[in-house]
């Protein structure tokens, strides 16, 4: 009997998925550990440190594959817009989490995947069936069942305020990211995407924080903010950069934006792991939807 192969199309698709399930597992720890750390240094200070290093830590990389910086600093113009998006995007959070909870910045963060589609369509011209789409509604609506615990009443009380507009315009940044990148790639590699991108939010996220980084003293960050520094540089910044830029190549932006949703599973997860929490059983419905959401995206392919 003749068997019939994966066509290259289906599987570049699913090396997308697997990239941001890796991209989801790594952003993930950036929450914990940053939780761990929230007092221990000035996010102005934090977000020029790990943007630099990624940067460093990517052209490294390049370098030692022979590629070179070169193609992203040629094409630094189109990189260090996009990268400045999520610039704005770490800004406009830490800036809302002072006005409102973290609970209501979650929830209004929900709304990046349905953004990322809309835009797609209009600027790159990626059309989202009626598949995908119920896919990105299940797992919306898992994504806030977890992140309100399982609290109809919680829900209801969501109300948008300072905070959460001033994050709306992070999350609107956030959601830009993918159908640009599709829109300008001139077929530049991950690697050298990723590094544009770095740079752009580097220079940005180093003007905002002038005033703190000035400030700053080297003996003021202890080994584990050192620590947390470089998780969030290496792995939270570079490593899941360079995941998204090679998934944006394979898979729509509503599609590498839905694995969003995952996070805050991942999260309740990790608390039940090492941490010995426990779990609501109505939380459990949430976590279902979202990994059903994700299977629906793959049968999509």
């Amino acid at each position: 009997m003749q068997t019939t192969k994966p066509s290259d199309a289906a599987m570049a698709a699913l090396q997308g998925h697997l990239a941001m399930l890796g991209f989801s597992l790594l952003a993930t720890g950036s929450y914990v550990l940053g939780h761990m750390q929230a007092d221990a240094i000035a996010p102005s200070v934090l977000m020029a440190l790990r943007f630099w290093i990624a940067t460093i830590t990517l052209a490294v990389v390049a370098t030692c594959l022979g590629q070179g910086i070169k193609p992203a600093l040629r094409r630094a113009h189109v990189f260090m817009p996009i990268g400045a998006l999520m610039a704005v995007y770490f800004i406009t959070m830490f800036k809302s989490l002072a006005l409102t909870s973290a609970v209501s910045a979650s929830a209004v963060f929900t709304l990046t995947p349905l953004m990322t589609a809309a835009l797609g369509w209009v600027l790159a011209g990626q059309r989202t069936g009626l598949w995908t789409l119920s896919a990105l509604l299940i797992g919306g609506a898992g994504a806030v069942w977890v992140i309100f615990d399982a609290d109809v009443m919680a829900i209801k009380r969501f109300e948008l305020g300072k905070g959460e507009a001033i994050f709306l315009i992070g999350v609107t940044a956030h959601a830009f990211y993918p159908p640009l990148l599709k829109r300008w790639s001139k077929g530049e590699s991950p690697l050298q995407s990723a590094i544009g991108s770095c740079l752009g939010g580097a220079v940005v996220s180093t003007f905002w924080g002038v005033p703190e980084i000035l400030k700053m003293s080297a003996t003021d960050l202890t080994i584990s903010v050192w620590a947390l520094i470089l998780y969030l540089a290496v792995l939270a910044t570079a490593a899941t950069f360079f995941l998204m830029q090679f998934a944006i190549q394979r898979i729509s932006g509503a599609k590498v934006m839905a694995y969003t949703y995952a996070i805050p599973c991942w999260v309740v997860l990790i608390g039940l792991i090492f941490q010995g929490q426990t779990l609501q059983g109505p939380i459990w419905f949430g976590i279902g939807a979202a990994g059903l959401a994700l299977l629906m995206l793959l049968r999509a392919e």
